[in-house]
């Protein structure tokens, strides 16, 4: 497959993005800004021949950037050369952990965080995003060292604030968020990083600049912190998943609207060769961009070669990297703002609770988690899918039993997962029908509302038939599922009015299990 025209100017025109954005979250996981390029470059180039979606782009983005910063800040000091191999140690871990799921064909994890848990993560991890940004879009260096409180203090303190950061970073979140209204492919971004460099060069700025940068090419290597390995995979794992997670959203939805196969498995082993391409480079972990696989769609990509280009575009900048050196932060802190924007879904999370109150009250409880373990945002996420699984196995052991007395004729209908969980409410409830019905000679079990119906589920319906038929109780199955009649023929066949199993070729055998 070779690129085409419209592969070439998408890739550049990603590229222009790219390149502020990939320093700016350099920044915002700790980092020199030269790591961000680095990790924009190489991971691309690995990645796009073994992905599955034309459109999507690999490279740094808001949610992996505080991950890593999360991760790293209990192992490292941020800006430190340690504390720049860990993170290649970290884009190691994640890219194995990628790798071997797609090649384990294990793709459909994309699927297990439910979209409560999902919504609430990234709402609280936009929360600290843009939070971690406004002491640089004001100007200031407050105390301390938790993310809310350095955004509270700045906030409290309005004397402390430097008008010219506040202008730059206003002017980066008007020219981004306004360009898009003007025009998605209105290069904001690029204007707002020009234009804060010819400002900066021109009136002396006095703020704080990205500074100096390692305008050269990336060294190849795994020179890696390895005695490290060990309290970093479980962090490494968390963030292999959650930041695939999201980005299979995009790449789905641009799937069905150009009526495109799209594999998951593929997409793990490239976004995992990319985050191996970033480790190698000394770079950080990686993931799927929404903002720039957006453009790239919009720009008219056609083929994986998009994203190869965008690749080696970054990578040819690299040596001209010095050029950006006299850029204001507050125009970078401008553009995660902005980035972490797109990530707040409150009024979703609040919305789900007018449809299902446990999944929103997960939804919340994992925003909150989030904000609270802070900077370790991944255990937010961690309780999110432990509070989701709680839910699950709540609802999932709810039975529930509905009785209709017809002269001595009892009808219970069971409504429920009825498996080895729900057993004893199930054997429960049967036992407190009948007790409580003393003068009834029949009982008419109703199963069409049974979803599921396990071995275990099944022994109980067995004892209940013996203790029933033993009291000189008649027992009747009636509207069994059909998932669950092989397995009731196999052990109640010929009792309870449910036909004898008589194997694959008799004639009760089930029409389904043939």
């Amino acid at each position: 497959m070779r690129p085409t025209l419209n592969d070439v100017l998408a890739g550049v025109a990603v590229s222009l993005v790219l390149v502020p954005q990939a320093m700016a979250y350099a920044e915002l996981a700790g980092l020199p800004a030269s790591v961000g390029l680095f990790s924009a470059a190489l991971p691309l180039l690995f990645a796009a021949p073994f992905g599955s979606s034309p459109y999507l782009q690999t490279g740094p983005t808001a949610m992996t950037a505080l991950l890593t910063f999360g991760a790293l800040t209990s192992v490292g000091v941020p800006g430190t050369p340690r504390y720049v191999q860990l993170a290649a140690l970290l884009a190691l871990i994640v890219g194995v952990g990628r790798l071997a799921l797609g090649l384990l064909r294990l793709g459909s994890v994309a699927y297990l965080m439910s979209q409560p848990v999902l919504l609430g993560f990234a709402s609280g991890a936009a929360t600290l995003i843009i939070s971690s940004q406004i002491p640089a879009a004001m100007g200031t260096s407050p105390p301390g060292s938790g993310v809310l409180w350095r955004a509270g203090w700045t906030l409290l303190h309005p004397g402390e604030w430097h008008t010219s950061a506040i202008m730059f970073a206003l002017f980066t979140t008007v020219a981004v968020i306004g360009g898009r209204r003007i025009h998605r492919m209105f290069p904001g971004v690029l204007l707002a990083v020009a234009a804060g460099i010819l400002v900066s060069r021109i009136g002396d700025y006095g703020g704080d600049l990205v500074g100096t940068i390692d305008a050269s090419f990336p060294t190849l290597g795994l020179a890696l912190p390895w005695s490290d390995l060990g309290s970093m995979i479980v962090t490494g794992g968390v963030i292999a998943l959650v930041g695939f997670a999201e980005p299979t959203a995009l790449a789905r939805t641009f799937a069905t609207q150009e009526r495109q196969p799209w594999d998951p498995n593929k997409e793990l082993i490239g976004s995992g060769l990319g985050n191996l391409g970033s480790a190698l480079s000394g770079g950080m972990p990686v993931g799927g961009s929404f903002a720039r696989s957006s453009l790239n769609h919009l720009a008219g990509a056609r083929t994986r070669w998009s994203g190869a280009i965008t690749g080696l575009t970054v990578l040819v900048f690299l040596p001209f990297a010095g050029v950006v050196e006299s850029l204001p932060k507050a125009v970078l802190a401008g553009i995660i703002i902005t980035a972490g924007f797109n990530l707040v879904h409150y009024v979703s999370v609040i919305r789900i609770t007018k449809y299902s109150r446990p999944q929103g009250l997960v939804g919340l409880a994992t925003l909150i988690a989030t904000l609270a373990t802070a900077p370790r945002v991944e255990r937010g996420i961690i309780i999110g899918v432990a509070l989701s699984l709680v839910v699950h196995l709540w609802r999932e052991m709810s039975v529930h039993c509905d009785v209709e007395l017809s002269g001595t004729t009892l009808t219970a209908r069971v409504g429920g997962v009825l498996w080895f969980g729900s057993s004893a409410r199930i054997e429960e409830l049967l036992s407190q029908t009948v007790a409580s019905n003393p003068d009834v000679d029949r009982v008419v079990l109703n199963l069409s509302g049974a979803g599921r119906i396990d071995y275990s589920a099944t022994l109980v319906f067995e004892q209940f038939v013996d203790d029933a038929e033993a009291a000189g109780v008649e027992v009747e199955f009636v509207n069994i599922a059909q998932s669950a009649r092989p397995l009731l023929r196999r052990r109640m066949g010929g009792r309870a009015g449910i036909p004898v199993w008589t194997g694959d070729n008799g004639d009760e055998a089930d029409p389904l299990d043939q």
